[in-house]
């Protein structure tokens, strides 16, 4: 008998521990939600800055209604959300798997202008390098990923209503690759790694030939060849440079002395 009222003290426990237990758990306010009322809230959540909570009612869309008009609609909205979240990693991922769900999408467009401005943001490479951190450790990986976002959008699709921003911002990017070469190159040479700065400077000649940086590299050749006692090379490039820049040859090498590119785009 004992034992038998043990057993339903016990069960009686257990009921009433699972009973407060799911008093306790929050319900879902989206249960029932249709994908219409789930994108409205995610948009009102977007225009008020909540892209957390938006990115959550986009996700439930997106999987309760996987084949409905606006899945395609969420995942786009998804990326848009992770980048004004300065989430690159995240942003990327979903503009890829979009991409690569829905090549021929109408308004694919966006997303490869997307990819491009996720990367162009990126703050950790090519665009610092003008603080005091060695040059040599940033990474331009970044720039050239939105160049070749932008490139493939103004390509693919040159009657976008994103292109001329696109066109705009490579002429930008291959200034910017251009410069971050001159001072990897002058970072060489004021440290007397004369080999080291003449292949970065010849970047710049080679990928860069339209690029107002090609006087400095030139410059730097010109010096670096001299240290190395290569004289018919430092000739080669004396003339060169007094072909194209004659009524500037007394100029000093200053990798600084270019436009502020770096501050064109601001924010």
């Amino acid at each position: 008998m004992l034992k038998k009222i043990l057993t339903l003290a016990l069960m009686a426990l257990a009921l009433m521990f699972s009973g407060c237990g799911s008093l306790g758990e929050k319900a879902d306010e989206t249960k029932g939600w249709s994908p219409e009322k789930l994108y409205a809230e995610a948009k009102d959540e977007i225009k008020s800055g909540n892209y957390e909570r938006a990115i959550k009612y986009l996700e439930k869309l997106e999987s309760r209604y996987p084949f409905g008009k606006y899945a395609q609609q969420a995942q786009m909205e998804i990326a848009y959300s992770y980048f004004r979240q300065n989430d690159q990693a995240q942003c990327l991922a979903a503009v890829d798997r979009f991409i690569r769900l829905h090549p021929n999408h109408p308004n694919v467009d966006y997303m490869y202008y997307l990819r491009g401005l996720a990367n162009f943001n990126d703050k950790k490479g090519l665009f610092d390098f003008i603080s005091s951190q060695d040059p040599t450790e940033r990474d331009p990986k970044a720039a050239r990923n939105a160049f070749d976002a932008f490139k493939q959008l103004a390509d693919r699709f040159p009657d976008s209503k994103y292109a001329d921003d696109a066109r705009d911002r490579l002429r930008y990017l291959v200034e910017a690759m251009a410069q971050y070469e001159v001072h990897v190159a002058d970072y060489y040479l004021r440290r007397s790694a004369f080999v080291a700065a003449i292949n970065r400077a010849q970047n710049v000649i080679r990928d860069y030939p339209a690029s107002p940086s090609v006087r400095n590299a030139l410059r730097i050749q010109i010096r670096a060849y001299d240290a190395l006692g290569m004289k018919d090379l430092r000739d080669d490039a004396e003339r060169v440079f007094e072909l194209n820049y004659k009524t500037n040859s007394a100029a000093q090498i200053n990798p600084d002395a270019e436009k502020s590119w770096w501050k064109f785009w601001g924010n």
